[in-house]
């Protein structure tokens, strides 16, 4: 599964914006997202669709975000994340 390109982050574009919001994270590059000195946030395109990964207790866990209920469940869980 290849990072996404600037096509389709161009499709994540209102997400991205949501994700920029989020106070303590910092854009690398456009869709790649740094918590503190860590990789927190970056996404991936697939045939299946779009996927970002977030990293949770030393993991990462993907999450799709074809669908705007699939991005509101990222959003929430970036947030979880940011408050602990």
């Amino acid at each position: 599964m290849k990072h996404a390109g600037s096509d389709a982050l161009t499709q994540l574009s209102e997400l991205l914006q949501q994700v920029r919001r989020r106070t303590g994270l910092r854009e690398k590059k456009a869709g790649l997202f740094y918590r503190k000195s860590k990789s927190f946030l970056h996404f991936h395109e697939d045939p299946k669709g779009l996927f970002a990964d977030l990293a949770i207790g030393g993991d990462f866990v993907r999450y799709p975000v074809d669908t705007p209920p699939q991005c509101l469940a990222l959003l929430s869980a970036i947030d979880r994340t940011l408050t602990q």
